[in-house]
């Protein structure tokens, strides 16, 4: 079979993307992860940092192993917050969170990436981890050429507005609602 050559679009001027992704659905994290994915295919550099979800292990996290080291993971998430058995402080989440917000901000003024993805940013504002100013601060003082991508249920509004992508993925039906486990390599 013949191979037939790709063309490869390069655009007229590189802007640096706030986009974010929302909503009650499934989907958010996986959909970053898969421009994460597209970025290392341009051998793109990319910094991935999870405010939840950190003490369960999820297949993504040896995934994203495979792509280093185009794309490099924090862990600072200490689980769901209040939900899921949570058996940690308000204190202890907080603390982690800030602890992202620091590696965020070191990362997003490095000059070492193109992409920076923050997973979960916007619930661990909706929970009071990270303060709105903190959150806005980033956007508002990252580099121009580098895309930021935020994820997580319920963006605030003052996030929404600097959002140049804004995505809100919509739960229709899901399986666990209908007795269903989470699934190895789908949910996790």
């Amino acid at each position: 079979m013949e191979k037939i050559p790709l063309k490869i679009l390069e655009p007229g001027k590189k802007v640096g993307l706030v986009v974010v992704i929302t909503g009650d659905g499934k989907g958010k994290t996986t959909s970053a992860l898969g421009m994460a994915l597209r970025a290392a295919g341009y051998g793109m550099k990319v910094c991935i940092i999870l405010f939840m979800k950190g003490d369960m292990y999820s297949g993504e996290m040896d995934g994203i192993k495979r792509l280093s080291p185009d794309v490099e993971l924090h862990i600072t998430g200490k689980g769901f917050c209040g939900i899921m058995g949570d058996c940690k402080s308000f204190e202890e989440h907080r603390k982690s969170a800030q602890d992202g917000m620091r590696i965020a901000k070191d990362n997003i003024l490095s000059g070492k990436f193109d992409i920076v993805i923050l997973d979960e940013i916007n619930n661990a504002l909706k929970l009071e981890l990270v303060d709105l100013r903190q959150v806005t601060g980033l956007i508002d003082n990252k580099p121009e050429g580098l895309h930021l991508i935020l994820t997580g249920r319920g963006a605030h509004p003052e996030v929404i507005k600097r959002g140049h992508t804004v995505t809100e993925v919509k739960d229709i039906k899901h399986a666990f609602r209908e007795g269903i486990e989470p699934q190895k390599g789908i949910d996790y």
